[in-house]
């Protein structure tokens, strides 16, 4: 279900928890069993991409990011910048989070670092579901005719397909996949210092994670959340919610237009 959009503008923000924990799991590595085992871990607010449904205007900020990255327009993103945008988050996993996986490593010294990777066609199969509904033609129109919500959904994802993944279309994502995810784990990898580095697998339950954590082991179940589903159940609500949003938009712009007329024809 989608979080009600807080509208927060991010920027008038600060750093109210410390930045702990950097999981840096490429998307579609169970990062959002991740974000619930940090959560039962006490970390405040971990953040996942299904974080930016609930204060939409943080898209604004990971487009700003990716493109002073990958473009050199604007200021490169600081741990000053960070700590707006993610200044009430305790921990951190999956994509935008991870296409500044270098930023956040320099950023936040004292965070601790998990890495968690599946094994590469099993990763293939669950992105090609990501980026199937990320190019959806269907999501193009709604960013049209609902440019606050799906509009800014959809800046976010295609700058992302753009820039960090390096591709224009849904073909190009899925040939430059493979690629990208192996080199992303070599550069993480290449620059994580060992010291503060975990690479976890998932199945091996809470107990090395929490030792690298030093938290005490919790009395549930490690967490396991079915990311197709969930992001099956994600689009269908995105769309809906977008196509409501249109409806409204479309229903007050023929309302402006056809009294704009009346006034034309009875002047």
């Amino acid at each position: 279900m989608l979080l009600s959009d807080q509208n927060i503008d991010r920027r008038k923000c600060h750093r109210v928890v410390p930045m702990e924990v950097l999981s840096l799991g490429y998307s579609r590595t169970g990062t959002m069993s991740m974000q619930n085992a940090f959560r039962i871990l006490g970390y405040p607010n971990p953040y996942h991409f299904s974080s930016v449904y609930g204060n939409i205007r943080d898209c604004d900020m990971w487009v700003e990011a990716l493109r002073a990255k990958y473009d050199s327009i604007g200021t490169p993103f600081s741990r000053v910048e960070f700590d707006q945008l993610l200044g009430h988050v305790g921990a951190v996993t999956d994509a935008p989070c991870t296409l500044f996986a270098k930023e956040l490593i320099e950023a936040y010294p004292e965070a601790k670092i998990v890495l968690v990777e599946r094994n590469i066609e099993k990763w293939y199969k669950s992105w090609d579901s990501l980026v199937t509904g990320a190019f959806n033609p269907v999501l193009k129109v709604l960013s049209i005719t609902d440019p606050w919500f799906i509009g800014r959904i959809q800046a976010l994802g295609m700058t992302w397909m753009r820039t960090q993944v390096g591709a224009k279309d849904l073909d190009e994502a899925r040939r430059n996949a493979r690629d990208m995810y192996r080199e992303y784990y070599a550069e993480i990898r290449r620059i994580a210092p060992k010291e503060r580095l975990l690479e976890y697998e998932l199945g091996s339950g809470w107990e090395p994670l929490c030792e690298f954590l030093g938290k005490q082991v919790p009395e549930v179940e490690f967490p396991h959340a079915n990311e197709s589903q969930s992001l099956s159940v994600m689009f269908e609500e995105m769309g809906k919610k977008g196509m409501m949003n249109s409806l409204r938009n479309i229903a007050v712009v023929g309302a402006a237009v056809a009294a704009l007329a009346a006034w034309w024809v009875m002047k």
